[in-house]
């Protein structure tokens, strides 16, 4: 067997290790059994939340035990193959099981990326809230190009995307949009997002045709479950009705039925903007409990977001990403170091080796790559 197929192959256990590990392979049957049993139990509809929790956590946990089973037997499989292959002489057999494990091997890496997604609201929804920075009209189209970016990536993953509220710029873009994004691990996934966004092109709106550099800030906040508490006093919020208007100044209605709830004590503000009242003060009142859940799981693990505590503006200095289309094509991380040319790619939502190397970072803040080489 050739060296390079026996790095492939430690790569692929590596990984496999790690995402065992991860669900605690050796009390997953059991766990599955209880769930199992829970499942048979006749008054378990009585209360459909807990019903409809305990169905997903039951097959969360059999997606896990079906993700290493697959990954292991997919690995033995191509081993066999190939040791069967180079004792009868056939290098067509070796060729295509050389390649298999080659694709399994990205195949094990994308597993391992997604058992980091263990953190305490790591499976949970999200908010989504993107807000241009100084430079008017250029950071108002430059918002408008992240939102695009995310709903993209969203879409992708097979996320549900639902505008929570929305700010038109003056002339074009946006000054400020939030989303509530819903689906597997979309908190976890995106929590690496927080911070500032930095461009750098040719503005389509200078006539003189100069480089422009625009910030707009991205912040990611997780939707609360029903299980977690967050108490929130009459005493401490502002409840604020206005019209809201769209594009242009238009008015999109007729009664007073947005919403802007203060928190006095930290001084954040939500806003929604759909038709309904109520549905507004629920959704903002919602979006409130998560920006508070979410200072409190700064305050447990700084190293999740301390932005979250302190975000500065939106401009030099706080950037953790750098988008240049002009004078050569590059996004790259300022944290991990993480980059592309692909920069077509990235605005079409191509993130998640962005989100992969932040996640893969070690408490210490270096990347996986840096521990690596030191080892």
């Amino acid at each position: 067997m050739r060296s390079e197929t026996r790095d492939i192959i430690a790569a692929i256990e590596k990984s496999i290790t790690l995402v065992a590990q991860r669900m605690d392979r050796e009390t997953a049957s059991y766990r599955l059994e209880e769930f199992n049993a829970r499942v048979e139990d006749p008054t378990l509809w009585d209360n459909p939340e807990a019903a409809q929790k305990l169905m997903r956590d039951r097959q969360v946990l059999l997606d896990k035990i079906s993700n290493v089973d697959a990954l292991e037997r997919d690995l033995r499989d191509n081993i066999e193959l190939i040791e069967m292959g180079e004792a009868e002489g056939d290098d067509d057999v070796v060729a295509e099981a050389e390649a298999a494990l080659r694709a399994l091997r990205d195949v094990a890496g994308k597993k391992e990326i997604e058992a980091l997604l263990d953190g305490e609201a790591d499976g949970n929804d999200t908010f989504l809230e993107i807000n241009s920075g100084a430079g008017g009209t250029e950071s108002c189209d430059w918002a408008s190009i992240l939102a695009r970016m995310y709903v993209r990536w969203a879409e992708k993953k097979g996320y549900t995307v639902e505008m929570q509220s929305e700010s038109p710029g003056e002339e074009a873009g946006i000054k400020s949009v939030s989303y509530k994004i819903s689906g597997h691990n979309a908190y976890g996934w995106l929590k690496s997002e927080s911070g500032v966004h930095r461009l750098v092109r040719i503005s389509p709106y200078d006539s003189a045709a100069r480089r422009h550099t625009s910030f707009s800030s991205v912040w990611v906040y997780p939707v609360v479950d029903d299980n977690i508490e967050i108490e929130v006093q009459d005493k401490d919020i502002r409840i604020d009705t206005y019209r809201s208007s769209g594009a242009g100044g238009q008015h999109v209605n007729t009664t007073d039925s947005a919403v802007r709830i203060t928190h006095l004590p930290t001084g954040i503000v939500v806003t929604s903007s759909q038709k309904s009242q109520h549905q507004n003060r629920d959704i903002a009142m919602k979006a409130l409990k998560s920006r508070l859940y979410q200072i409190e799981l700064d305050r447990r693990n700084a190293a999740i977001n301390e932005a979250h505590e302190s975000k500065g503006s939106a401009g030099w200095g706080n950037q953790i990403r750098s988008y240049v289309l002009q004078p050569y094509q590059m996004v790259k991380d300022l944290r991990t170091s993480h980059e592309t040319s692909d920069t077509q790619g990235v605005l079409d939502g191509d993130l998640d080796g962005f989100m992969a190397a932040t996640l893969a970072m070690d408490v210490s803040g270096k990347s996986r790559a840096e521990a690596n080489a030191e080892d």
